[in-house]
This record gives structure tokens, sequence and C-alpha cells, in this order.
């Protein structure tokens, strides 16, 4: 049996297709073994407060001599990372906003990055090493090389970063574009596309929920 951890961060639990990509995913995870187990936190609709100490952007013997987080912030922290820890696999939907990250879910990162706990600084602490990390994501517009947005995307690379590099996870990224083909008309030329994206992040994703599940 393996645990799932599955973050959603959309804010529109309607009509999100990287929501919906992320459930495809799930749910191959959920029947590659009937013992597997998923644990669920939607970050947009429980959101986290946003941290409200820097101090507990380390561990308590590196803190300042005078830092004094509040108990409940603490809490709220090693309940966050005792989470992740717990996770065989990581899940997270991350669609791009205003080329970045969804507020909620860099609300997440800034609980569970912590050097010397969950990422290497003084000590070689990586406990996620190795571990898989499905990142799904979804863009309104696209994004190819050569063209003038190409490195506009500041969502994906951030998580690479922090659950690949810092983590030592082993991040993959599951992306479907140009969302907003059916309703902008200036990308409406693209619509097909568009549906060919979808349908093949829905297929791989129940690919590796299945492979990572098994």
């Amino acid at each position: 049996m393996a645990n799932l951890l599955q973050l959603d961060s959309s804010a529109d639990p309607v009509r999100s297709r990287s929501r919906a990509i992320g459930h495809s995913f799930a749910e191959a995870w959920l029947a590659a073994n009937p013992a597997n187990t998923v644990t669920y936190r939607d970050l947009h609709a429980n959101p986290l407060p946003h941290l409200p100490d820097a101090a507990l952007h380390w561990p308590e013997r590196l803190r300042p001599a005078d830092a004094a987080p509040s108990a409940a912030a603490e809490a709220l922290q090693t309940e966050l990372i005792a989470e992740l820890t717990a996770a065989d696999a990581l899940l997270v939907d991350a669609p791009m906003y205003n080329y970045s990250l969804p507020s909620a879910l860099k609300a997440w990162i800034d609980y569970i990055h912590v050097p010397a706990v969950t990422a290497p600084f003084d000590v070689p602490t990586q406990p996620m090493a190795g571990r898989p990390a499905v990142v799904v994501t979804s863009r309104g517009a696209s994004y190819d090389a050569g063209t003038p947005t190409a490195d506009w995307d500041h969502a994906v690379p951030v998580l690479q970063l922090i659950l690949g590099t810092a983590l030592g996870m082993d991040v993959s990224v599951i992306t479907t574009s140009l969302t907003l083909a059916d309703s902008v008309a200036a990308l409406a030329e693209q619509l097909p596309r568009a549906e060919a994206e979808l349908a093949a992040a829905h297929a791989l994703a129940a690919a590796e929920g299945a492979r990572l599940g098994a």
C-alpha cells in the first residue's frame, strides 16, 4: 500500500482543468492497489494562513534568540510537514496565475520548506528525497519555446526548484495549455490544440497514477 498527498490550489472548483487532470491521476492511483490511500488537502477551499513569523523559516535551534512564533503556527507547520513526509508520492494542482503560483499553494510551500528539516542546510536532511512529485499545471495561453512568452511561466520552475532541488523529490510535470481558447476570441483558432493537449494530459495522468500506485 502507498499514500498519496493530493493538493488542489485552483480557485475554480468546477471548471478547473488542473484539478480535473489531478483527479484522473488520483483515481488511477486508488485503482492500482485497493490498499492505496489519498490524503487530500484543498488549499483554496481551506486556505492556510500566510506564514505569520519569519522565524518559522528555520528549525528552533537556528532561530534568533528572541524568536517567539505562536504555538498555533508551529503546530500547523508541524502538521503540514508530517503530512508531507508521511506521503509516498505528492500530487500538486498548480495552475499558472498571473505567470506564477496561486497564493494558496505558495503559502503551503512557505510552511513545508524548512532548511535543516525538509531541505539540506547544516545537516543533509532531505526526508522526501527520491519520492515522486507530480505537478499538474494549466496555462491560459501558449508558452512555446522560441516565442516571446516562452520564459513567462514562473509557476512550474518554482516547484521544480523547491520540490526537486531543495527537497530532492523526483518531479514530473503534466501540462495543458491554451485553456482560454474556448472563451477568448484571439485564441479560438487554437482550440483543437487545446482539446488535444487536455485529452493527452488526462491520459498521461491516468497512466502515471496507475504506474506509481502499483
